[in-house]
């Protein structure tokens, strides 16, 4: 089952694209905090993004923008400012298609099903994981704070990636070597050490403090 993002502040028409996409076998979700459209995608992880463009706080195209950092998720714009500029200005941006407001079910329906077939017939992208406002892209080996994108090693990737899988637990430490050697990397107990140290200090020198915290006798967790 395909899980649907649907970012419109009206919501007569967020609800009426619910129902419908539902009908269709669809998991959609609609954005409830127009404030921080993002800390909501990377939790709900969408396969799709239906976008407004005139929204609170900001508009389509900037949110349009900061999911490119993150993901190639397909993205179609859905506004009644259908005039040549913005569509070119959307398309410029990394959105797969727009479509004028008002529209026929049917037809966005038909779009939708076309671009998931697309770009999900060879499998589909890695998940992003979140972490208070951190976001976790592993097709892209990167770690996004505050705008930024912080690259990360394999080794350091595949860390970051057992921790928020299990936020708010703590992880031992032979569960997160357990994860490394699926990487064909050599991980004893001093290697893993000097992992999360440097790890730790690439994080804090982007203003992530205490973002890994260790728990005495049980592990690390996030």
């Amino acid at each position: 089952m395909y899980r649907i993002f649907i970012v419109e502040d009206d919501e007569i028409i967020a609800n009426l694209l619910k129902k419908n996409l539902c009908s269709w076998g669809y998991d959609v979700s609609c954005a409830e905090d127009f404030s921080n459209i993002i800390q909501e995608f990377a939790h709900r992880d969408p396969q799709l993004v239906l976008l407004d463009l005139k929204l609170p706080f900001y508009n389509g195209f900037h949110w349009c923008e900061e999911i490119r950092r993150i993901s190639q998720v397909p993205i179609i714009f859905i506004s009644s400012a259908s005039d040549n500029m913005n569509m070119v200005m959307a398309m410029s941006r990394g959105a797969d298609d727009f479509i004028a407001k008002p529209f026929d079910l049917d037809v966005l329906t038909a779009k939708i099903q076309a671009i998931l077939r697309r770009t999900y017939s060879f499998g589909t992208p890695g998940n992003v994981l979140e972490h208070k406002g951190a976001v976790l892209n592993p097709s892209r080996c990167t770690l996004t704070w505050n705008g930024h994108d912080i690259d990360l090693t394999k080794n350091e990737l595949r860390i970051l990636e057992i921790l928020l899988e299990h936020a708010g637990k703590a992880v031992s430490r032979d569960a997160i070597m357990t994860k490394l050697w699926e990487s064909d990397s050599f991980v004893d107990d001093n290697t893993l050490t000097v992992n999360i140290t440097r790890l730790r200090k690439k994080l804090e020198g982007e203003g992530l403090k205490d973002f890994i915290i260790t728990k005495k006798g049980l592990g690390y967790m996030v």
